[in-house]
């Protein structure tokens, strides 16, 4: 592969409907750095698959000091991805964003507990500080403290929430009995630091009926409006769905496309084919439409964490996914 760049392979000129045409420019912002979580987009982008639909797309990795929805609503990106909880708190405050399609069928959220705790249970909470990352992250589990009859401030009968960084130092450390992870990364970086699946006790956000959408792709109420950035839109969801089922059927050389646009040289192979191994799963039976049913429980989970105080209107649209479908 030559020429690495976070932009479209370099032609400046695609053949698109048997007529030579300057190819659409469009720029997509993830929700963290560039890793296996996203290996679908980077496989379109390597295999062509953006070019094949007329589209130069240039992919900007995320971080801890870039929020994806004010990069999105400030024009540097055309598409980004978010988990819901997190998008539909943007939207009750004013951010005119709608989900387009969802990648992501399943969730890959975990609290993972250190078994010497003896929390064999969520009855076993109770008196414990549980680890969770904020700006949205933390609402599922609220909400199922909620559910367990839990207050979250420490107090009698009750859990401690205690806001940690997007790392697993805290469990580590001791500092916090339980942290959140997800099955495709933070789990792992526990197993890394030398503990054992034995030494951990793990509830899964899915086994607890409490899961709300991941890994998203939203966009603009402004250029959902506008018929030309609709059909861009759409071309760009069905060359990312097609990137994403290659990269379920070749998790490995997923994982190694991943890598090779990875300018900081932070990831590894081991961890980015593991990962693309879980992600995998969670990707799985999804053509990118929005399950509306995964959508209401989502929305009812986020309120009963408080990060909304009523249901949406036009979160989410289907015209996209009808276009790249069909």
């Amino acid at each position: 592969m030559t020429n690495k760049t976070l932009g479209a392979a370099a032609l400046a000129v695609a053949f698109w409907g048997g007529q030579a045409q300057a190819a659409d420019e469009m720029t997509l912002q993830l929700k963290w750095v560039t890793q296996a979580q996203f290996a679908g987009y980077y496989v379109a982008l390597e295999n062509g698959f953006y070019e094949e639909e007329g589209l130069d797309v240039t992919i900007k990795p995320g971080g801890p000091d870039i929020a994806p929805v004010q990069v999105l609503l400030g024009g540097g990106a055309d598409v980004m991805v978010d988990w819901l909880p997190s998008a539909l708190a943007a939207r009750e405050k004013g951010a005119p964003i709608v989900n387009i399609a969802q990648p992501f069928a399943s969730s890959g959220l975990m609290l993972t507990c250190l078994k010497e705790h003896e929390i064999n249970s969520p009855a076993d909470f109770p008196g414990h500080t549980l680890g969770t990352w904020f700006f949205g992250n933390e609402i599922p589990l609220f909400s199922w403290m909620g559910k367990l009859g839990y207050p979250t401030d420490g107090s009698e009968g009750g859990v401690t929430i205690q806001k940690i960084n997007f790392n697993v130092d805290p469990l580590l450390q001791k500092q916090v009995e339980c942290a959140t992870t997800m099955t495709y990364n933070e789990y792992w970086q526990v197993i890394d630091a030398g503990l054992t699946p034995e030494d951990l006790v793990v509830f899964k956000y899915e086994d607890e009926g409490i899961s709300t959408l991941e890994d998203g792709l939203y966009t603009t109420e402004e250029k959902l409006s506008d018929p030309a950035e609709v059909d861009k839109l759409a071309r760009f969801v069905r060359a990312s769905m097609k990137g994403w089922k290659w990269a379920e059927e070749n998790p490995d050389k997923a994982a190694e496309v991943v890598l090779e646009y990875d300018e900081t040289g932070a990831q590894t192979e081991k961890h980015q084919k593991r990962m693309m191994g879980e992600i995998a799963k969670l990707t799985e039976g999804s053509d990118g439409r929005l399950d509306e049913a995964a959508f209401d429980r989502s929305v009812q989970i986020t309120m009963e964490g408080g990060m909304i105080t009523k249901e949406p209107e036009g979160a989410f649209t289907h015209d996209i996914t009808d276009k790249a479908l069909n």
